[in-house]
């Protein structure tokens, strides 16, 4: 078996309905052919890049001309923008903590599901012979709403030729960073606003203070008050709370900068967020976030070194998932 597979790379591969350009080169290259090689832990795209020799970080990294020593390498640059990208996205990604799932769609119209039926919450116990409650789970009647969010590269290929290909990344991967920023607007708007299918969250009136947590803990029962989410001002109104102060909280937010609420629910800062409300809610069935595709990159410039003004964006929106998972605090906010 040759070292490298010599493939014969073309534009057409970013292309491919539902697939990525990726999981193209992985099903004419695949991984499992080279268990037990010094390449065994590289995926197709990696693979290639050593085929060429480059090196994309790293002291020792290539300029960006590298990619551009033949057709062939030149197909490979594209993917190398949407890596790093989607590496400044992970860097940066609190919708984590805030997501159960995420689902990938292949157009940008979108229904989610919903489960109705008496009394979804419990379980009553149920006389014999006597039918079952049911659970009815149907589409939503609106749609998802999907928003695209990206920058332009608004650049020469004469101006980065000789740059570092480690020096960009850091660029590439900060537009990923507000990419991911953006994303996290999105989801807190459709938590409070609605996401187009189901109407926003309920917010009862607070201090907020102490009480006012244990009041929201309560009316999230039977989901779990896992993940508070506040803008700065409200952060900064938490942060004062007594019981936020305690001695394990501190020594907990001094070791590892991970803030955390007196009711162990981890806490996320969202600058920009509407001031006067805070959000509690159950990360593991609240939000749904629907991606359409991946990172898109117009990979027809890119290779072919076009490079003014090529787009960079990602298209999603999020959608609620089970009713009563996420509640509100609302504050008033003070003049001045």
């Amino acid at each position: 078996m040759a070292y490298f597979k010599d493939l014969r790379l073309e534009k057409g591969m970013y292309g491919v309905p539902g697939k990525s350009f990726t999981q193209v080169l992985e099903e004419l290259d695949g991984s499992e052919h080279y268990r037990g090689t010094a390449l065994e832990g590289l995926d197709a795209y990696q693979r290639q890049l050593k085929r060429f020799g480059i090196r994309v970080s790293g002291p020792g990294s290539d300029p960006v001309e590298k990619f551009f020593q033949c057709t062939s390498s030149a197909a490979l640059f594209p993917e190398y923008v949407a890596r790093a990208v989607r590496s400044g996205m992970e860097g940066a990604d609190q919708l984590k903590d805030l997501v159960a799932t995420v689902t990938t769609i292949d157009g940008v119209d979108y229904r989610s599901i919903t489960a109705q039926g008496e009394d979804t919450k419990t379980l009553k116990p149920v006389a014999e012979g006597a039918q079952l409650p049911a659970t009815t789970i149907r589409m939503n009647d609106g749609l998802v709403n999907l928003k695209k969010r990206g920058r332009m590269l608004v650049t020469s290929y004469e101006a980065l030729r000789f740059q570092k290909l480690d020096l960009l990344t850091v660029t590439l991967r900060q537009i990923g960073a507000y990419i991911a920023a953006a994303q996290m607007q999105d989801a807190v708007k459709a938590l409070i606003d609605g996401d187009g299918s189901k109407p926003g969250i309920t917010f009862t009136a607070g201090t907020p203070d102490y009480s006012d947590f244990v009041e929201l803990w309560g009316r999230l029962a039977p989901f779990q008050l896992n993940t508070v989410v506040a803008g700065t001002a409200a952060m900064e109104k938490l942060l004062q709370i007594t019981e936020f102060k305690d001695a394990q909280a501190g020594m907990n937010f001094q070791g590892t900068g991970k803030l955390c609420t007196p009711l162990g629910a981890k806490l996320i800062h969202v600058p920009g967020m509407e001031d006067g409300k805070i959000i509690g809610l159950d990360k593991s069935c609240a939000l749904e976030l629907v991606q359409a595709g991946d990172v898109v990159t117009d990979y027809d410039k890119l290779i072919d070194r076009q490079l003014e003004r090529a787009a960079i964006s990602v298209t999603s929106g999020f959608a609620r998932i089970c009713e009563g998972a996420a509640q509100g605090i609302s504050y008033t906010v003070s003049a001045g």
